[in-house]
């Protein structure tokens, strides 16, 4: 099972960026799906999931209102639509799957390799 990020550079405040991560070696069409983060010095966080569906998306109430995840289980991929960027934001930005309902721990079977988001003031 491999993921793989995609999307990640370097942006001003106020700024957007669309993540995504493709999932390959097997059907994800029904597990949770997430992104995590983890910025310089810090543990990695919980960012935002959304389940096997579609319908039903959670998120940390950092970037609540400013980012959108969303999936296409006919791609097995996810993504994370980020707007409003603020400095606070810069990470490396990891995908990660899970069997299950979503979950903001980091209990999650699978990761992706991460990219790199990086806010400028």
């Amino acid at each position: 099972v491999q993921l793989q990020a995609f999307g990640g550079g370097l942006v001003q405040a106020g700024g957007s960026l669309r993540l995504s991560c493709a999932a390959s070696g097997r059907t994800f069409s029904s597990y949770t799906m997430a992104w995590f983060r983890q910025a310089p010095g810090k543990e990695r966080e919980f960012v935002a999931a959304i389940g096997w569906t579609g319908g039903s998306t959670y998120y940390a109430d950092s970037v609540k209102g400013r980012f959108d995840i969303s999936r296409d289980n006919a791609e097995n991929t996810v993504y994370l639509q980020m707007n409003s960027l603020q400095p606070e934001d810069t990470a490396v930005y990891y995908c990660a799957v899970r069997d299950g309902r979503a979950t903001t721990t980091l209990k999650y079977g699978y990761w992706g390799q991460g990219t790199l988001v990086t806010v400028s003031s």
